[in-house]
């Protein structure tokens, strides 16, 4: 590839030579060299963007293995292949957990068409993802930062505007963060814009296709969200087709002690893009000697790598908020009441286990309940 534009692959006629002489057709040459091309992908950025050996994480690996590629094989390359566009991805996760990666590795694993014809793919994979922070824009701005505007659309549309769904390609993923802050008439418009695969920019009635898959992402409790009106269900099930939860770093230390030590070293050789021991053995010791004792690292992956940065600049990091000294009598009373139903005490104390241990797994084992009772004291 260069840049944007897919360039000749070089072995091709080698390759599709091979295909002949194994009997394959055209057709199913371009198909089998386009899988091989999607599988190297996936192979590469589930590896390299997914870093870890916690069981959590192993289990996210897996996940968005069956995400890209489903999880029969056979049902992929005889039917799926190409067709994944009606598959929604929404990623739940708290801040920092690195949610974007995710998306990221998606987003550019999709299947690319290759062209016997030109011995090109049919487009480059960096093209494929495009993302947008909901966050970023004021609500007056963000229908035209979705589906583009026409030229004196409105006071200060001095230009044409191409939106985010017009950006993204026919083989592509379109990644909208913070979804969850989604204002109710944005959320029709774009239930209708995955329903119809169609919408018209700000000012336009002409109407344009979309293709591409959408993955979602929010930091926020979905399941409240839509109880309290504030999150559309029709919406939710049209995001929903795959529904994939990203670990926090506390739950992934809780499960293997190890796990902040292999991302130190995954960090740390991502910054200088070179393997260095003596650095990354420096940079622990440096973190277990400032961190408390089952600290609950509150920004996740994100605050982990502003704390590598942080010492590599100080040869230092103070922890600002120390979430590991808890007060253990702040699930007994409630805002309004010290009078708390047996239920209330119980739900407040599975919310402080698990704002302490970071799994359900865990507060299941503390309290003897049910992992799926668990869920529904700390979700509701």
């Amino acid at each position: 590839m260069a840049g944007d534009n897919p360039i000749a692959l070089t072995f091709a006629q080698n390759l599709i030579r091979c295909f002949q002489q194994a009997g394959f057709n055209d057709s199913e040459t371009e198909k089998f060299i386009a899988l091989f091309y999607q599988l190297h992908r996936g192979f590469y950025f589930i590896d390299s963007a997914i870093t870890g050996n916690c069981a959590s994480i192993i289990e996210l690996r897996m996940r968005l293995w069956n995400n890209i590629f489903t999880f029969n094989p056979q049902w992929y390359v005889d039917f799926l292949y190409g067709k994944m566009e009606d598959f929604s991805t929404l990623l739940l996760g708290e801040t920092g957990t690195g949610k974007s990666l995710v998306a990221h590795t998606i987003g550019c694993s999709g299947f690319i068409p290759f062209d016997i014809s030109t011995q090109r793919f049919k487009e480059s994979f960096t093209r494929s993802f495009q993302s947008i922070n909901l966050s970023q824009y004021p609500a007056s701005l963000l229908e035209s930062e979705l589906f583009g505007h026409k030229k004196g659309a409105f006071t200060g549309a001095i230009e044409h505007h191409q939106g985010l769904l017009a950006r993204c390609s026919e083989h592509g993923a379109i990644f909208i963060d913070e979804i969850g802050d989604i204002d109710i008439p944005t959320q029709v418009k774009l239930l209708n814009v995955i329903q119809d695969r169609t919408f018209c920019p700000v000012g336009s009635h002409k109407k344009m296709r979309f293709s591409g898959r959408v993955i979602s992402a929010t930091n926020r409790n979905i399941e409240q969200l839509r109880k309290q009106g504030q999150f559309r269900d029709d919406f939710y099930y049209r995001l929903c087709s795959d529904v994939i939860s990203i670990p926090s770093l506390h739950q992934r230390i809780n499960e293997n002690k190890d796990e902040l030590g292999h991302l130190i070293i995954s960090l740390v050789n991502r910054m200088i893009d070179n393997p260095a021991p003596l650095l990354v053995k420096q940079i622990e010791r440096i973190i277990q000697q400032s961190i408390p004792e089952n600290y609950a690292w509150p920004g996740n992956v994100r605050e982990l790598e502003q704390c590598i940065r942080q010492i590599c600049i100080t040869g230092q990091y103070h922890v600002t908020t120390d979430t590991s000294t808890t007060d253990h009598n702040e699930f007994i009373l409630s805002d309004n009441t010290a009078e708390n139903s047996a239920q209330q005490l119980l739900q407040r104390y599975c919310r402080f286990l698990y704002k302490n241990h970071g799994s359900y797994e865990a507060v299941a084992k503390i309290t003897q309940l049910d992992r799926r009772t668990v869920k529904k004291y700390i979700v509701e």
